[in-house]
């Protein structure tokens, strides 16, 4: 979407919202023509901002539902909002008294608006949270954590369906079931299940060209359906508990193979009952790792809301088919002033904006819109969705158990946030900088001799570990010695700023930071870089910093390792000051080594992949005329990559779908000189 544009004929609306968006709203979106005179950088020519822009706005909105959109002078989005009637709502912005500080500060930072009329407020609802999800406005309240949750999908396109972990888009035929709270949990559910129904996990291609059973089929997680090991008939028949199972119909499930283990064992076949004891105990392992079950909800999801101190914890639990799914906590960004039923409002319109509801949803505080919640999330499963607040019984019993994790969970957060609050103050004045840092990034390169050279950067602030900023380098540059740390950290340093500068420009370090600061976004310049190295190390990064002629604006630190490596005794260097060693139990002491060795997990892990993939790729793939079947034809004809590139033109024609043309293309790749 584009931004700080104003479109032709002074229309406040961005016009590829239906084209760029995935807008669930099915409305006859329109603009609305105002007849406000706009320069070429998007700001009113009249110069009014704040209360007084919004004023000469409301006389010509209208009455319909709608959302609207507040912008600062760059451009940013500062709010986005709906109402039932566009006019009332943004008239009460205009009035400029009566607003808490938030708002207030919102209101004289506007400097133009953009609205977009709907044919219903459900319509506005949808439209907002998608809005607010994509645009993460400052004044909203924000779900931060906003990963799509796993599933357990059972294929259903081949005779021996596979089971898997999905995670994303349904794009695939299967039945799917969850969702899951994490990826771990989803694994150690589809663990116990493969020793419960025996179901294959391998991808079609491993499965089609298994000629003997793999090790999974030795130690009794799989049936062996790839090489005929069981039936078409038998295996369906375990597929088709598996889904019973995790369709709610356990007990079903657990007391045909009770009754089967009880048939082997009359029948003397003591082998075949201990296969169906060990399944029996599986499905026991699953349920016992599933917490609470109550058997009055059926399909729905739990919501607890907790705040104290300024920060806000939702906790959700997940019902499915009777069983639980796993429980997340989640921390909003949003204004302490609000109150936790609407930060509660805020976060539920966000969180099913790209997630399937549930039938039912429990929640631990009654919300002014639950009717518009309900029509908008039923609007948007296709089916009737009902909001409760549970008054008595098991339902309830389930919600305050949702509020004691809400709880428990929100302490440690505050502690975890008060501690990290604590570490960053000791760091600023243990390292004499003029503030407390607010993003701190730390490098770390991972190599062997020189080999698939990664750099990896972390980067932590003031609520921990900020895993969605870290990034990694591939080493690009040929000129390079191999095993130079010195060059791939030049090569680092230069990429990461200069496209820094690119994108941010220098940043303003005139402005002191504020008790405000919690409003503002996470910064996207450094206060502080940390180097895993010592002096040569540290001489490289300023080199790069006086080059790129921003050595004031960021402080860079060298962390040496020890003498003998050891852990505790690192020396550090900084500009301007003497290297120095800290006391062996100084708290700062374990922050900093709590960074580096994050960079150095986050590094080798980087490294590692790229050194996987590059040992499983394979020199076919770089042939464009070769897919799949052709490459599988070429290395069961010639067994291996090697072998097909020593292959003259005549040997690989013989091979079944492989025409001189493409034999010719094949034999040019590996030599050349061409020819025969």
């Amino acid at each position: 979407m584009t931004q700080g544009k104003q479109p032709e004929g002074g229309i406040l609306y961005d016009g590829d919202l239906e084209e760029d968006d995935d807008i669930v709203v099915e409305a006859d979106v329109a603009a609305i023509p105002l007849a406000i005179d706009w320069n070429e950088s998007g700001k009113s020519e009249s110069g009014l901002s704040g209360a007084a822009l919004i004023g000469a706005f409301v006389r010509q909105l209208p009455n319909s539902p709608g959302v609207y959109r507040m912008f600062d002078k760059n451009a940013d989005v500062l709010y986005v909002g709906k109402a039932r009637s566009l006019k009332k709502r943004v008239a009460n912005y205009a009035q400029g008294r009566g607003h808490s500080n938030r708002i207030a500060k919102m209101i004289r930072e506007t400097t133009y608006m953009e609205f977009v009329t709907t044919r219903t407020e459900v319509e506005a609802l949808l439209l907002e949270a998608n809005l607010i999800k994509r645009l993460r406005p400052r004044f909203n309240v924000l779900l931060r954590d906003d990963k799509s949750f796993p599933y357990i999908m059972i294929t259903a396109d081949t005779q021996a369906p596979a089971i898997f972990k999905h995670r994303g888009a349904r794009g695939k035929n299967g039945d799917y079931f969850g969702p899951f709270a994490s990826a771990s949990a989803v694994g150690r559910t589809i663990n116990s299940l493969q020793r419960a129904f025996l179901l294959r996990t391998c991808t079609d291609s491993v499965f089609e060209s298994r000629t003997r059973p793999c090790l999974l089929y030795q130690i009794k997680r799989c049936s062996g359906p790839c090489t005929g090991e069981i039936s078409t008939t038998d295996y369906a028949e375990l597929v088709g508990e598996a889904k019973d199972f995790l369709s709610g119909r356990s007990q079903n499930v657990k007391s045909s193979i009770a009754r089967a283990m009880n048939e082997a064992s009359q029948d003397l076949d003591f082998e075949r009952a201990a296969v169906y004891r060990d399944r029996l105990a599986a499905l026991s392992h699953v349920q016992s790792h599933q917490g609470i079950n109550p058997a009055g909800v059926e399909e729905a999801d739990v919501f607890a809301v907790y705040a104290e101190g300024g920060l806000f914890c939702i906790q959700v639990f997940f019902f499915r088919t009777g069983q639980n799914w796993g429980n997340r906590a989640y921390f909003p960004k949003a204004d302490p002033a609000l109150t936790g039923a609407e930060v509660l409002s805020a976060f539920l319109a966000q969180f099913y904006d790209d997630k399937p509801c549930p039938r039912q949803i429990l929640l631990s505080e009654t919300l002014e819109e639950m009717e518009l919640l309900a029509a908008a999330f039923s609007a948007h499963a296709g089916h009737k969705v009902q909001i409760l607040i549970p008054q008595r019984g098991e339902k309830k019993d389930v919600v305050d158990h949702v509020m004691a994790n809400a709880r428990e969970a929100h302490g440690r957060k505050l502690a975890e946030t008060a501690s990290q609050s604590r570490l960053l103050q000791g760091f600023a004045e243990t390292f004499g900088l003029s503030h407390v840092p607010r993003r701190i990034e730390i490098y770390d390169n991972s190599h062997i001799m020189g080999t698939n050279a990664v750099g990896g950067m972390v980067v932590a602030g003031p609520e921990g570990f900020a895993k969605g900023q870290y990034r990694k380098f591939n080493i690009k540059s040929t000129d390079i010695t191999p095993g130079d740390d010195f060059g791939m950290m030049r090569e680092v340093m230069t990429r990461r700023f200069s496209r820094l500068l690119k994108e941010e420009g220098k940043p303003d370090r005139s402005v002191t930071v504020t008790e405000e600061a919690g409003d503002q976004p996470f910064p996207a310049w450094p206060d502080v870089i940390l180097i895993d190295g010592g002096q040569g190390q540290m001489t490289a990064v300023r080199a790069i910093l006086a080059e790129l002629d921003i050595t004031d604006c960021v402080t860079a630190i060298g962390v040496a390792k020890g003498v003998d490596r050891e852990a505790g005794r690192e020396r550090f260097f900084a500009a301007g000051k003497p290297d120095f060693t800290l006391p062996p139990r100084d708290p700062v002491l374990y922050f900093v080594q709590r960074m580096r060795d994050e960079a150095h997990r986050f590094a080798i892990g980087s490294h590692r992949a790229r050194r996987k993939k590059e040992l499983v790729s394979n020199p076919l793939d770089e042939i464009s005329s070769i897919g799949p079947a052709r490459k599988r034809a070429l290395l069961q004809h010639f067994g291996t990559a090697k072998a097909v590139s020593r292959a003259g033109v005549g040997d690989l024609t013989a091979v079944g779908g492989i025409s001189e043309a493409v034999a010719r293309q094949i034999y040019n790749h590996f030599h050349e000189n061409g020819g025969d």
